[in-house]
């Protein structure tokens, strides 16, 4: 960390190193939030943590800014725990293993965590400051983001006085953000039915590994393999050949990350041992043709593997694996107004194998309500083709991009001024906060910026150092040019 603790600009990657220090996966972030509250009080900073965990940090203007608008600099305290498979880490006791490499910083097969303790680490430095203008200041760190925006979801009117937000929570430098996509969890019950397990038969672990993954919004535009749906097309290829008995199937951990790995136990008989290795390499070769280029660490394995006590029945085999090989996945549809930008998408998630059912969770994602509704229609439809059950949750509206609003005028101005250039004026395929921030703060005026990070939700996330201190400068320039209040 001390490597890290050196870069510019100083005070945020000395936080960074703190944050990556503490645990603070989703869920488990009170650790975190402990020592941050612990330390503002220590700065005689006024500290309030809400009913489910919302740290708000308020600090004075300095000297000759009094009248500014106030601003509330936003971030999450939650990070994504994704991992490699061969890496032994426990997110809520170990801490980040983040190091440079060259112009990036990285972790050791694990997330990193910049999503978005970039974001969190800029707005303690600044409360921890002494030398950087602003007019009245609010910090608010949410929790849970990642896994359900409960923080967002509970914040209550009248907590923030700021007439301004600044979310911290966007991906790429030189991009300013006044929208989002919207999103609403989908997860089908599939029932299951078990059966004694067949004389003659060996069991087989067979494992999907080595894809990239990545974050099911930013990322989901580039091809990358998803793990629970090329494990089912194989499965689907080769159950009624081989009659294989399936036992038991998971695959992906979080319903906003492109899953990289998934596995089966099957069983099958002894003497069709070599035909299934057979076909697990032609697949693999298959697959290693087909996704050349985006998934060259693809690696597809067998091995024998202890005898399962039961086996699904034929009917719900056949069940479930037509649903998993139906259900789409993937971009849905581009949009119409934003060149290269991803108007509706779904990611098949999760599967988990639990006792009497197997479920899938889902997340469909778009920039419109109608196009969300579509596909939470198809799934429907497909659930009832399938005679299984399926429910929607976690509905979040997206951010409606306001073309006139003041602050993201003066974001843009400031980037001009500071690199000679325009930034790009984005709506971002991903649910940042803001479009939950405007149901309890509906007049406040809101934008988004952030650093480069690369891969968010994945082992392979990476922040780009010098973007960082370009997010920096603009940061801090914003801050001063941050109008007077009305009179």
């Amino acid at each position: 960390m001390t490597a890290i603790s050196s870069l510019y600009p100083q005070p945020l990657w000395q936080w960074f190193a703190q944050i990556c220090a503490i645990p603070h996966p989703s869920k488990h972030e009170q650790a975190l939030s402990q020592h941050i509250q612990a330390w503002a009080r220590d700065k005689g900073l006024n500290v309030l943590e809400d009913h489910v965990g919302n740290l708000i940090i308020k600090k004075p203007a300095t000297t000759g800014m009094e009248n500014r608008k106030t601003v509330v600099i936003q971030a999450h305290l939650d990070m994504v725990p994704q991992k490699n498979a061969d890496k032994k880490h426990d997110f809520t006791k170990d801490p980040i293993e983040a190091y440079v490499d060259g112009e990036w910083v990285k972790a050791n097969g694990t997330t990193l965590g910049s999503d978005n303790g970039i974001g969190m680490a800029s707005a303690l430095a600044i409360l921890g400051s002494t030398d950087i203008k602003h007019g009245p200041l609010e910090v608010l760190l949410t929790v849970d983001e990642e896994a359900g925006m409960t923080g967002a979801f509970a914040l209550q009117p009248g907590v923030l006085a700021a007439e301004i937000l600044i979310n911290t929570d966007s991906e790429q430098e030189g991009e300013i953000y006044m929208g989002c996509a919207g999103g609403v969890d989908a997860q089908f019950t599939v029932p299951v039915a078990w059966q004694p397990l067949p004389a003659g038969h060996q069991a087989y672990r067979i494992s999907l590994s080595g894809l990239k993954g990545g974050h099911s919004g930013v990322n989901i535009h580039l091809g990358r393999g998803n793990a629970n749906k090329l494990l089912a097309r194989f499965l689907v290829d080769c159950a009624q050949e081989l009659d294989v008995k399936l036992s038991e199937m998971s695959g992906g951990s979080l319903r906003n990350a492109i899953p990289r790995e998934a596995e089966v136990v099957i069983t099958l008989a002894a003497d069709k041992r070599a035909r299934l290795e057979e076909k697990v390499a032609a697949f693999q070769t298959l697959l290693q043709h087909e996704l050349a280029v985006t998934e060259p660490k693809l690696k597809l394995d067998v091995t024998e593997t202890i005898l399962p006590a039961h086996v699904m029945r034929a009917e719900s085999q056949q069940t479930l694996l037509q649903l998993l090989n139906a259900c789409p996945n993937g971009v849905m549809r581009m949009s119409d107004e934003i060149a290269g930008v991803v108007e509706t998408s779904l990611n098949l998630g999760v599967i988990t194998t639990d006792g009497d059912k197997v479920q899938v969770l889902c997340l469909i994602r778009s920039l419109i309500d109608s196009g969300r509704e579509q596909i939470e229609s198809m799934l429907a439809s497909l659930a009832a083709l399938a005679k299984v059950n399926v429910t929607f949750s976690g509905a979040y509206p997206g951010w409606k991009p306001d073309p006139s609003s003041p602050v993201m005028a003066i974001v843009k101005e400031t980037y001009q001024d500071i690199y000679q250039k325009d930034p790009v004026i984005m709506v971002i395929h991903a649910g940042l906060e803001c479009g939950l921030f405007k149901k309890p703060y509906p007049d406040m005026d809101m934008v988004s910026i952030g650093p480069t990070i690369r891969y968010p939700h994945g082992p392979d996330e990476m922040v780009n150092i010098e973007t960082v201190g370009q997010y920096w400068q603009l940061l801090l320039a914003v801050l001063e040019r941050i109008p007077a209040k009305a009179a």
